[in-house]
């Protein structure tokens, strides 16, 4: 995604002043902001969103495990989880990549004792193991809790154009991501007994469209149409259409999302107003709006641009932007980042903020990327700005950003104040401790 061009020195400073000042009052600031923030709420949705991507992938990167998500008190505090990611093949299929690690974490995996939401070791011979019979273990514990699979991603969006490019084709791929994830038809591999028809039905409720991106804007390498803004909506539909029939078959009820751009000019160069008639929720990125790729500091997940500095990207304007293109406000479900971009060689000018920086940061989580869980215990000056709803913190050095409980509760505010869908989290190996989703649920019940 492109960086955002910053505003100049002068008008930050300007905006900088009032900063300070708040942050030097910040409790006191915020309190009075949430005050105001609830008292113009209306009623809203019936049902606030509070929902985090599981990305199944760290569970053997980072060892993180639905084990974790279970007793970090997460489990029960979400509505759903959207599990990241299933792929989309060079055919148009969905698929689980043989030539991966997928198959084994995903189902053929046995787990020990220590290791299993309901504390009992896997059997060699049982039909699924794995990370998915995890997950049916926690959906058996946590029965309201629902999961949709997201299809694709910033790596498995390559072949979505291929998939969805006619009437033919949309109707294979979307039979296929049916028969394997939402009737759970698994693929028999190698010597493993681990597979079959249905083994993994009930794993998940939902499909979830994360198309990166239609038309372009992507992955280098992605395949491109001038078509693809149209076939999402007809293979969006197509989705709906099979998900209902399936519906009337089991008598249960699936839902369909898709993810999209936080880019301005991407929002209407990428997606149809009609395709939102057909989903129950979108997911909305509130984050990505810069990192190491610009060479001067800015915020990536900010709720508010700085009044110096109007044009500047942020949570609201890419809201009251599918607001004012047709997106409706109960189904607008607001992401954000369990993670902090960084920046290093950041001289001290506004405490390192909107400052020239010499490179990105060394981060553990991808370039210049670090998760909530470890910036949260990093040395340094931290700032909060209650007014714009972001956050900093500066080691003389190393300038990072990101979202803090207190930036989450101001966003559970903005959620309600607009009557909005909730609230979405990437993602939950980054919370490890589950402050965030904390703060996300106590924002967003209708009882807190």
């Amino acid at each position: 995604m492109s960086a955002q061009k910053p505003p100049s020195k002068a008008r930050r400073r300007t905006a900088l002043i009032g900063v300070i000042t708040a942050v030097a009052l910040g409790a006191l600031f915020f309190s009075a902001f949430s005050v105001i923030t609830d008292a113009g709420r209306g009623d809203g949705p019936a049902r606030l969103e509070r929902m985090a991507y599981f990305a199944e992938w760290n569970t053997a990167n980072r060892d993180y495990l639905l084990k974790d998500v279970a007793d970090s008190g997460a489990a029960e505090r979400l509505t759903r989880i959207i599990w990241a990611f299933g792929d989309v093949d060079s055919d148009g299929r969905c698929s689980i990549p043989e030539d991966s690690d997928q198959p084994w974490e995903l189902y053929q995996r046995r787990y020990d004792a220590d290791e299993s939401v309901d504390g009992q070791a896997d059997s060699y011979e049982q039909p699924i193991a794995g990370s998915l019979h995890q997950l049916l273990l926690l959906r058996e514990e946590y029965p309201d809790l629902r999961v949709g699979l997201s299809l694709g991603g910033w790596n498995w969006s390559t072949y979505f154009s291929d998939a969805v490019k006619d009437e033919e084709s949309r109707r294979e791929f979307v039979s296929s991501c049916i028969d394997l994830w939402l009737r759970g038809d698994l693929p028999r591999l190698g010597d493993e007994p681990q597979g079959g028809e249905g083994v993994a039905e009930g794993a998940f409720d939902g499909i979830d469209i994360d198309w990166e991106w239609p038309v372009s804007g992507g992955k280098e390498g992605n395949v491109e149409r001038p078509e693809d803004r149209r076939n999402l909506t007809l293979v969006v539909e197509e989705f709906r259409r099979q998900m209902d029939e399936l519906g009337a078959e089991t008598g249960e009820r699936y839902d369909l999302s898709v993810s999209v751009a936080n880019g301005e000019e991407q929002i209407p160069a990428s997606y149809e107003p009609e395709m939102f008639a057909k989903v129950d929720f979108v997911t909305v990125q509130g984050y990505d709006f810069t990192g190491a790729w610009s060479d001067v500091t800015d915020h990536h997940s900010q709720l508010y641009a700085p009044p110096g500095a109007p044009d500047d990207a942020s949570t609201d304007r890419t809201v009251r932007q599918y607001l004012d293109y047709g997106l409706p406000a109960d189904k607008l479900v607001l992401g954000f980042p369990a993670f902090g971009r960084g920046w290093t060689g950041v001289g001290p000018d506004d405490f390192g903020r909107y400052s020239q920086a010499e490179a990105g940061a060394e981060g553990s989580y991808g370039e210049s990327t670090d998760p909530y869980g470890e910036l949260k215990y990093r040395s340094g000056q931290r700032f909060f700005d209650p007014v714009n709803g972001a956050y900093w913190l500066y080691d003389g050095n190393e300038w990072w950003t990101y979202d803090t409980p207190e930036i989450v509760r101001m966003k559970g505010a903005y959620v309600r104040e607009l009557n909005l869908g909730g609230l979405m989290m990437w993602n939950l190996d980054m919370d490890p401790e589950g402050d965030l989703v904390t703060a996300m649920d106590e924002s967003l019940r209708r009882d807190g």
